[in-house]
């Protein structure tokens, strides 16, 4: 689902687009190019024709309801675009999680989100839960030195309500400056207490610790505290939905189909 759209023009300054439109249309699957361009297909309008600036972050909101799985960029009448940023989250699809049964739970891809963080001083949070191992230390979290007390910590909301069975915390690439120790804990709803899912336990560098957290509760969220900063690459949660957890997300995910 889109919140947002950015169409950005950097570098080019004498041989932009005048104006851009952008479209958007839900086919399941892998459709091909000339599969899109069919007669049966929908473009939505996301964006309407509108003038953009050259050497510039051209923004604009989007607030349809509906979920996309492919985008049309239009060019006006021609020229040429930097980047293209499309932003919202992601609504997975309800049949293929129930058939993976278990799957990481707070995965970008299978609709997890950072909801809030302590520090996003050198990188965002969200990195943690990128697709892949981080090939290098920035494509992880780390955050700035703290000289007072506390920790630092994220916080995730997870695909749906879910019973989480193992845990792997990754501090790839993070040499001399991992997280110490880390903590998780997990919440099922907006409210109420924080239950803890890992004691706070001891990280190594630049090393995938497994964990298998057990008789662990359904949870919504989950946060991961660390001590007392630095860094981790990559944290999976991996779990299955529980049956309500599922219906709401198939219920979600049909709403927006549209």
């Amino acid at each position: 689902m889109i919140h947002g759209i950015v169409v950005d023009t950097a570098h080019f300054r004498g041989n932009y687009p005048r104006s851009v439109s952008v479209e958007g249309t839900c086919v399941e699957g892998s459709p091909s190019p000339a599969g899109l361009l069919a007669d049966g297909v929908t473009w939505t309008p996301l964006v309407p024709r509108t003038l953009i600036g050259g050497h510039a972050a051209n923004g604009f909101p989007v607030d349809t309801g509906r979920r996309f799985t492919h985008l049309r960029l239009n060019q006006h009448p021609d020229g040429g675009v930097a980047r293209l940023r499309v932003h919202g989250e992601v609504v997975p699809a309800p049949d293929w999680l129930a058939a993976l049964g278990t799957f990481d739970v707070a995965a970008l891809e299978n609709g997890g989100r950072v909801e809030d963080a302590s520090d996003r001083f050198y990188s965002p949070p969200a990195h943690t839960i990128q697709p892949g191992r981080s090939r290098t230390m920035d494509e992880g979290w780390e955050t700035r030195r703290r000289r007072g007390t506390g920790n630092d910590w994220v916080r995730y909301r997870l695909t749906e309500r879910s019973v989480i069975r193992a845990v792997e915390i990754d501090t790839g690439c993070l040499k001399g400056n991992p997280a110490g120790w880390a903590a998780l804990f997990g919440r099922d709803g907006e409210g109420g207490d924080w239950t803890e899912l890992l004691p706070r336990t001891r990280l190594q560098p630049d090393t995938v610790h497994r964990f298998l957290p057990a008789g662990a509760p359904p949870v919504t969220h989950v946060r991961i505290d660390i001590f007392p900063d630095g860094g981790i690459a990559r944290l999976r949660l991996h779990g299955s939905l529980t049956a309500d957890g599922m219906r709401r997300l198939a219920a979600r995910h049909e709403e927006l189909s549209g």
